[in-house]
């Protein structure tokens, strides 16, 4: 599964930038709504021990990267258009950024905790709108865009389930697919809705919206990423964390860009995700970009432990999407590819996934002459239904194709 995350919010949130930190691509930016219209695409990382350290060697990573221990493992993410109320009716460019979001995983809400952008995306000044009517409004949007989808086809959905004796989650499914959901997701949101699945003609309009509802929350997990944290008003702060089912994270995607741009320039010394950053060439930085440093040391990194961005794309990554990272190798005793380079790849796999699956995930022939895989940490070996857990590290053992 090549995992695909959306950033989304209203225009004017600070959504591109929050991208752009996230993968340091360079993306229009600037204070006016709708800076985005095509969607951006970019890779970014995230975060989870590298078992170099546990086996004590120095690591040649391949595809990700390794900082002092800490290995960053590639995502992709999409960052759409901005949403306004009424996108599902197509205002703005909402029918656009509906149809972006299709093939998305998780999504990533960025909203303004300042309060200080209105529904529109338009300046307003400080407290002039409660951000946590933007978290609100932007998943009745989904809902309704879900809603127009299966509502106009309904009766004949109805007929075939009753005619055909079709279970309706089967019938969704081929509607739906394009909407990364499952056939068991689906059916667990038609059990919430609570009404007679074999008999769905007589479902109501209130019914097919709580449906969409709950195929919401299942296709499009998402997290709040409570964006401007660093002049957040405390009271709308409170507000959007006392949010239940839904994780609430403080982020200020300008620090964490500034951070990593200095990063980059050599000036610091700095991990994403890490609570701190050290100055390694205080000579070379102006008395202003000491002053910029600071001021993020004090109202980011000391007062929420960290810029919150990589929070949130670890946060969307482990305990969303729950995918597991496993480091695969060719020599067990040495850790390397057949190129020599240590620990090279770590894979994000889906929870659940095998030793097999794995196998098929590096290259299809793999897959198609696995025999047996090495769990390198007991040594032992392990058949192809296997469990992959975090971190593991894997031998796939092939035989000859004939």
């Amino acid at each position: 599964m090549s995992v695909l995350i959306g950033i989304v919010g209203k225009p004017n949130v600070g959504k591109s930038t929050f991208f752009a930190a996230a993968t340091m691509v360079e993306v229009p930016i600037a204070n006016y709504p709708f800076t985005t219209i095509k969607p951006n695409r970019g890779i970014g990382y995230v975060r989870v021990p590298c078992a170099c350290k546990d086996f004590n060697v120095r690591c040649t990573p391949r595809n990700s990267i390794c900082m002092d221990g800490m290995r960053y493992a590639p995502i992709e993410l999409l960052d759409v258009a901005g949403l306004v109320p009424g996108a599902h009716e197509g205002r703005g460019l909402g029918n656009k950024f509906l149809d972006d979001l299709r093939q998305a995983h998780a999504l990533i809400h960025v909203v303004d905790v300042s309060g200080m952008t209105n529904e529109q995306g338009e300046i307003c000044g400080r407290k002039c709108h409660n951000p946590r009517d933007d978290v609100e409004w932007l998943m009745e949007e989904i809902d309704y865009w879900i809603y127009g989808i299966i509502q106009k086809d309904w009766k004949r959905i109805s007929r075939r389930v009753e005619a055909e004796k079709i279970p309706l989650e089967k019938i969704l499914y081929d509607k739906l697919s394009g909407l990364r959901i499952t056939e068991e997701q689906l059916a667990d949101a038609i059990r919430n809705v609570g009404k007679n699945p074999e008999n769905p003609i007589v479902w109501n309009d209130d019914d097919l919206l709580l449906l969409a509802s709950e195929i919401r929350r299942r296709s499009k997990p998402m997290v709040i990423a409570a964006n401007k944290a660093d002049i957040a008003d405390e009271d709308f702060m409170r507000d959007l964390m006392s949010l239940k089912d839904v994780r609430v994270i403080p982020t200020s995607s300008e620090a964490e860009l500034a951070l990593r741009r200095a990063s980059r320039a050599g000036l610091i010394y700095y991990r994403p995700g890490d609570p701190e950053f050290r100055i390694l060439r205080p000579g070379d930085l102006t008395e202003k970009q000491k002053k910029a440093l600071e001021t993020i040391r004090e109202l980011v990194l000391e007062r929420y432990g960290s810029t919150g961005v990589q929070e949130v794309l670890d946060t969307v990554a482990f305990d969303i999407l729950e995918l597991v990272p496993v480091f695969p190798v060719e020599d067990e005793s040495k850790l390397t590819d057949s190129e020599g380079n240590v620990l090279p790849d770590v894979y994000l796999m889906p929870k659940g996934s095998t030793a097999l699956d794995l196998a098929y995930k590096i290259h299809t022939e793999i897959g198609e002459s696995f025999i047996r895989a090495v769990d390198v940490r007991s040594k032992k070996i392990v058949g192809a239904d296997y469990i992959l857990r975090p971190r593991d590290v894997i031998k796939i053992v092939t035989g000859k194709k004939h």
